[in-house]
């Protein structure tokens, strides 16, 4: 970090390297031409390096130095790799000296969910057996990244294996919420989410399971999109272990980009997209265009509420409005579930096979007292845990024909309807709770006490199916607290959720940095 503070316009222009051709602002013009770019898109940084506005080195260290400031409030960024990223930005400078232009995010700042591996930086997953693992090539998403000129400024932080609503471990500690340091940034890409909120980062890859990327948006105010199953590849993510040989493609999980705007999650998605190498042989993908150009051009459905996971108060009223902007730009709206969608059995189908995904966590001599506990149905997480655990392969094999009626029966929906929407979460942004037993856990809203595992219950219509489902940003509660909107999609077509996320913006406002920052 040191060498980063040292690092400034004046000691990088006289170590040779000026832009040739470019036009740069005098030093103090650009300064505050940097610090006017806290919280801009990651596009718009791009645009602004293009100009000669500002060099990657200058917003790279501009990024480095607000995460010297900000993130021992946060602890947002779990691993920073200030040299790299620096060599990287110079590097970007002097090709665009020469005319050259890497992609979409040339030279622009990112930050990296440290799930995903990173050559020669610590990829732990949150996990004390892997704080010395040092990969030796990128995952996939991040070889996209970085061809797309992207600088990787570091790793944020996770929970345990990421699988919490909560991002902290032992080796790394706890994230904060930039909105309330007392509450949590979501998880598992709850860093990312923090980062970008607080202006770290520009651009973060997350992943997706349970809400891993759309809950962490929805708490911190950001954007986040889940896409169709399939079209970002996994590989170099952990979990699984690192060294686990391919597998067949993921049933339920993603990958894909959070950020401060439609825009960038559009332009990411078109980054991280397509086959992995041997698929890449046959196969190609592309992203269709959205089937809207204005939010009048669009049916959207929605549902704001149902009875097995009642939304808070706060929430609802926050998703309220937003329906009712929807309304007054013209969009085409009808309320309720789509016609054979039945909520709590397309529920319990997710989390048998959500559950099925972890039963490597069941040790050899548990098993016969998971199988007593599977027993005893009493409409219990743990039980429904131990069931999918234990239950015989036909019962997994029926859980995927229910999963692949419900995605027809959803596809069916979007012949003639364009979105749907409903909550990311029932609640807002909450206190940290740490203690060890998830199934014990309770979240307090003005209606209550609620389970904590509740929590599955709004994202699991599109990890289900497999559809893409955009969070966006829609305002605050009555605390002060943001609050998203999820916006699912017709199948393969990213584009259209990620567009009405976008012309949301224009009508309730998008992206809103938290004071202080």
């Amino acid at each position: 970090m040191m060498d980063a503070h040292r690092l400034t316009r004046r000691s990088f222009l006289g170590g040779g390297l000026a832009l040739a051709g470019a036009t740069l602002l005098p030093a103090g013009a650009a300064r505050a031409a940097v610090a006017d770019l806290d919280f801009v898109s990651a596009l718009e940084a791009a645009r602004a390096i293009r100009r000669g506005d500002v060099s990657s080195v200058e917003l790279t260290t501009r990024m480095l130095d607000r995460i010297a400031l900000h993130n021992k409030h946060l602890n947002a960024i779990a691993t920073l790799a200030a040299d790299g990223a620096l060599a990287r930005a110079r590097a970007a400078d002097e090709a665009r000296a020469r005319g050259e232009w890497w992609g979409p995010f040339h030279g622009v700042p990112c930050t990296v969910k440290d799930t995903f591996e990173v050559t020669g930086v610590a990829t732990t997953a949150g996990s004390a057996t892997l704080k010395n693992h040092i990969p030796e090539r990128d995952a996939v998403v991040v070889l996209r990244l970085r061809r797309a000129g992207a600088v990787v400024l570091g790793k944020t932080n996770v929970p345990l294996w990421a699988s919490d609503w909560q991002s902290y471990n032992e080796v790394f500690g706890a994230s904060n919420n930039p909105w309330n340091l007392a509450r949590t940034p979501g998880g598992s890409t709850g860093g990312g989410a923090a980062a970008l909120a607080a202006g770290l980062t520009y651009l973060e890859p997350g992943s997706d399971i349970g809400g891993s990327i759309r809950v962490p948006a929805h708490f911190c105010g950001v954007y986040g999109h889940k896409p169709t199953q399939g079209v970002v590849p996994l590989r170099g993510h952990i979990p699984p272990p690192p060294g686990t040989p391919p597998s067949p493609p993921s049933l339920l999980a993603v990958a894909g980009p959070l950020a401060r705007s439609a825009a960038d999650l559009r332009a990411a998605l078109e980054v991280l997209g397509g086959p992995d190498e041997e698929d890449a042989r046959a196969f190609r993908w592309s992203l269709p265009p959205a089937r809207g150009t204005r939010l009048a051009d669009y049916r959207i459905g929605f549902v704001l509420d149902d009875p097995a996971c009642r939304v808070s108060s706060d929430v609802g009223e926050v998703l309220a409005r937003t329906i009712e902007a929807l309304r007054r730009a013209g969009a085409k709206l009808e309320e309720g579930w789509p016609k054979g969608v039945s909520p709590a059995q397309q529920y319990d189908t997710y989390l048998y096979l959500l559950n099925s995904v972890f039963a490597f966590n069941l040790r050899d001599d548990q098993v016969d007292a998971t199988r007593r506990r599977a027993e005893n149905q009493d409409g219990s997480y743990a039980a429904k845990q131990a069931l999918a655990w234990t239950a015989p392969f036909k019962h997994f094999s029926a859980a995927v024909s229910r999963r692949n009626a419900a995605r027809a029966v959803w596809q069916e929906y979007f012949r003639t309807h364009d979105a749907f929407l409903l909550p990311t979460a029932f609640v807002a942004a909450f206190p940290h709770d740490h203690s060890p037993r998830i199934f014990d856990r309770r979240l307090t809203t003005p209606e209550g006490s609620r389970q904590y595992l509740d929590l599955l219950f709004w994202i699991s219509f599109a990890t289900l199916t497999g559809f893409p489902a955009t969070t966006a940003p829609i305002g605050l509660t009555r605390d002060g607290l943001p609050v998203g909107i999820q916006i699912v999609g017709p199948h393969l077509e990213d584009a259209t959720p990620i567009d009405v996320a976008g012309r949301l913006a224009e009508v309730i406002g998008g992206f809103t940095p938290p004071k202080g920052f």
